[in-house]
């Protein structure tokens, strides 16, 4: 098991269980106009989880995959549309789609390669980077989100279920 996974699987860990009790309408609840609900920053971390993997193992995506790979910047970095409707991101659908992510990810973040370690992809935020820094970066980002989901469900007017 690498570093990049002790830390990856604890950080997505936190993310899961700080969402997995919310209703529809709390992973839906808007903080204010331009913020991401709690489901779309969880899609969020699925593209961004389902495009690193997919470029560091030249895996050419498909239909859903592809939409998906879509969450990592469209209505996040940009002014484009979040790929997915409020009624899609249900309490199940965000949690199935966090496993796929989870399944294309974790046998590349268990135990990389050295051909993946050195691997040139581009991030969600547009740079070049290598396959160890966007582990790294994966590594942090579920629990990024995962702090602000917490500060969103603790905050005035979050509904009660």
């Amino acid at each position: 098991m690498s570093d990049f996974s002790l830390a990856w699987t604890l950080s997505r860990q936190r993310l899961v269980d700080t969402i997995s009790d919310l209703s529809g309408t709390q992973l839906n609840w808007p903080l204010h106009e331009s913020a991401l609900t709690i489901a779309q920053m969880s899609v969020h971390v699925a593209g961004v989880e389902v495009s690193f993997a997919s470029q560091l193992t030249g895996t050419e995506l498909s239909g859903d995959q592809l939409r998906l790979k879509k969450a990592a910047t469209e209505g996040v970095v940009n002014d484009m549309p979040f790929p997915y409707s409020a009624s899609e991101l249900t309490p199940e659908n965000v949690m199935a789609i966090l496993q796929t992510a989870k399944d294309m990810l974790w046998p590349i973040i268990e135990s990389p390669s050295e051909e993946v370690l050195q691997k040139e992809i581009v991030s969600a935020l547009g740079p070049v980077i290598t396959g160890a820094g966007a582990l790294a970066r994966l590594s942090f980002h579920a629990a990024y989100h995962q702090g602000q989901a917490y500060l969103i469900r603790t905050a005035p007017g979050f509904p009660a279920s």
